[in-house]
């Protein structure tokens, strides 16, 4: 029905707003606004906010992304159940349509959120045996931890219905296939990784990941580092915090080929920080993988029990 531009925010709900602000403060997110009754948080880029919290008991509302033009809003409001065009009474402003994807999670589709200054992040090349003077005369001094969080990457849900799900977002939201991931049959899909499709123009890997599981809930929204240094440094940071749970990492994806690491927050939502991606474009097609060539990590420990079979709900 329409082509999304990229994934805008994730939504949840908590009981506690300062608790959920420091916890993705220490996670590298910068406040963009509070309320009473919400907290808006942001990265560097220039997206008002990329982390919405309510204020309620603890649950995952949904995953909003942007519309490419006020087109593109008035068309997928004719979408089945979809909302009409509303103005967003929240920070930021601007112009939404909200929808209900098969699992019954929120979808918002936004235009016109006011943008805010990028925040500038100091970077440092790398030498290595390809290019050893890369950095030539310049001393490494890494960034004191936590490091800035850039932006929202994608958002993975998990769901009993991986094939109606994920034909709903191909359809309404223009999504492309990166790679499918089978069990045993090769039509019994149990994970698809999906990217927005922008044309000529290279994106993530995926933005929207969606994988088997008994029960429908988030398995955990990703947000993109400045380098794979603060994947590592943070990690160190963040375990010596001793506040939150460690879920997975540090390690190298094979499907999207990130450097990861996976934490919770106090309520169990787990939050990934990762850096490097795959990009790739509308012309680069998909694959068909089977569970043992796609569900594993270059390096890296494999992924415990409690993360596999994770949704918040």
């Amino acid at each position: 029905m329409i082509k999304v531009k990229d994934l805008a925010y994730g939504r949840l709900r908590s009981p506690n707003l300062d608790a959920a602000e420091e916890f993705l403060t220490h996670f590298g997110m910068i406040r963009a606004a509070r309320t009473p009754t919400a907290l808006y948080m942001r990265g560097t880029d220039p997206m008002h906010h990329l982390h919405v919290t309510e204020k309620g008991d603890a649950r995952f509302i949904g995953l909003a992304y942007y519309a490419a033009d006020e087109d593109d809003l008035r068309r997928v409001a004719k979408a089945p159940g979809a909302s009409a065009v509303e103005s967003i009474d929240e920070p930021g402003g601007g112009r939404r349509v909200r929808l209900r994807e098969p699992n019954g999670y929120q979808i918002e589709i936004v235009h016109g959120i006011e943008p805010l200054p990028p925040i500038a992040v100091p970077a440092q090349h790398m030498n290595s045996g390809a290019e050893p003077l890369r950095r030539a005369g310049a001393l490494m001094r890494l960034r004191d931890s936590p490091a800035p969080i850039k932006r929202m990457g994608h958002g993975v849900l998990g769901t009993p219905k991986v094939k109606e799900t994920v034909q709903w977002f191909r359809e309404t939201l223009g999504f492309i296939g990166s790679d499918d991931v089978y069990a045993g049959d090769k039509d019994n899909i149990i994970g698809s990784f999906n990217r927005c499709d922008r044309g000529d123009e290279y994106v993530d890997h995926h933005t929207l990941f969606c994988v088997r599981n008994e029960r429908a809930g988030l398995n955990h929204m990703s947000f993109e580092l400045p380098d794979v240094d603060a994947v590592f440094k943070d990690h160190e940071y963040l375990m010596r915090l001793g506040k939150y749970e460690h879920m997975w990492g540090v390690g190298r994806h094979l499907l999207g080929s990130q450097v990861y690491d996976y934490w919770a927050d106090p309520w169990g939502r787990v939050h990934e920080r990762w850096a490097d991606t795959d990009r790739l474009n509308a012309k680069s097609g998909g694959n068909l993988l089977s569970v043992e060539e796609g569900f594993r990590s270059q390096w890296g420990e494999d992924a415990p029990a409690r993360f596999i079979g994770h949704v918040s709900q």
